[in-house]
């Protein structure tokens, strides 16, 4: 295989990989790690640093399209990232210092965890609670577009969410993944927030996550422009099109994209990191 036609198959598998990044929330590393490692022989860390590139191409492409259509909530985006900022970093840090096939297995078990709550039937014994008055007190409550009417929600338990985001932020600088399956999970089900506002806010959140442990990356040269290139541009066109269709995708139908797409892609890991084929 020449440079052009590696590029050329790189470029679309990372538009399917953005494009189901936007529609699930996962921020498109999910596919392109387990794309360059299995498909195309890459180092893992090699991988990881051109997912984290193509993970803030997503966001970028993505969140501004939910923005405008008013799924997105900026106040919760913008209070999470404190915590999974941190946590990238801290990630970042220990990626350099642990095995290819030990990030690998980690990898994997966290998609098959991600694809297991996904679809767990939410139970009703948090409605009629009070809101969290931390939620209260920085205007999280909000409303997203439903047809041609507005979908009232309460943001409820908010430090939970917070420490989940710090561990969603250590593993998107660990596995390069944006974190954005916990990040959605944290917000579907510990913050109870609707789950087409806590995948558009994922993907809102993402790119801040990705550039701050990108920049560990890049100071270790794991960040190689050949692949990166390829793989962003296919990411942002991917994304733009996702977040096109996911405002008239049904949430039921969404969550069993996320589950099937993370838990194919978990025991894929899981297999190469025990047989040490990355």
């Amino acid at each position: 295989m020449n440079s052009a036609e590696f590029t050329a198959i790189l470029g679309a598998g990372a538009l399917l990989a953005g494009f189901l990044g936007a529609l699930t929330g996962l921020g498109g590393g999910v596919v392109i790690v387990p794309l360059l490692t299995l498909a195309f022989g890459v180092d893992i860390r090699y991988a990881i640093g051109a997912s984290l590139v193509s993970v803030i191409a997503t966001s970028s492409g993505s969140a501004a399209a939910y923005v405008k259509e008013g799924f997105s909530n900026i106040r919760i985006g913008m209070f999470l990232e404190i915590a999974t900022t941190i946590g990238a970093i801290c990630g970042a840090f220990l990626a350099t210092k642990t095995p290819a096939a030990a990030i690998a297995i980690i990898f994997g078990l966290v998609l098959l965890y991600s694809a297991a709550m996904s679809n767990r039937k939410r139970t009703d014994a948090h409605l009629g609670r009070a809101p969290d008055p931390i939620a209260s007190a920085l205007r999280m409550n909000g409303s997203y577009p439903v047809g041609d009417e507005k979908q009232h929600y309460l943001v409820r338990r908010v430090p939970l969410g917070f420490g989940i985001m710090f561990g969603a932020g250590t593993l998107s600088g660990l596995l390069g993944i944006g974190s954005g399956a916990v990040k959605v999970l944290a917000m579907d089900e510990a913050m109870q927030i609707p789950f087409k506002v806590s995948t558009t806010t994922s993907n809102f959140m993402i790119g801040v996550t990705a550039a701050a442990s990108a920049g560990v990356y890049l100071s270790r040269g794991y960040i190689d422009p050949g692949l990166a290139m390829p793989v962003t541009l296919g990411v942002l066109a991917g994304s733009l099109l996702g977040a096109r269709f996911l405002v008239q995708a049904k949430t039921h139908a969404l969550r069993i994209i996320f589950a099937i797409v993370i838990a194919f892609l978990g025991i894929e890991m899981i297999y190469n990191g025990f047989t040490g084929r990355l």
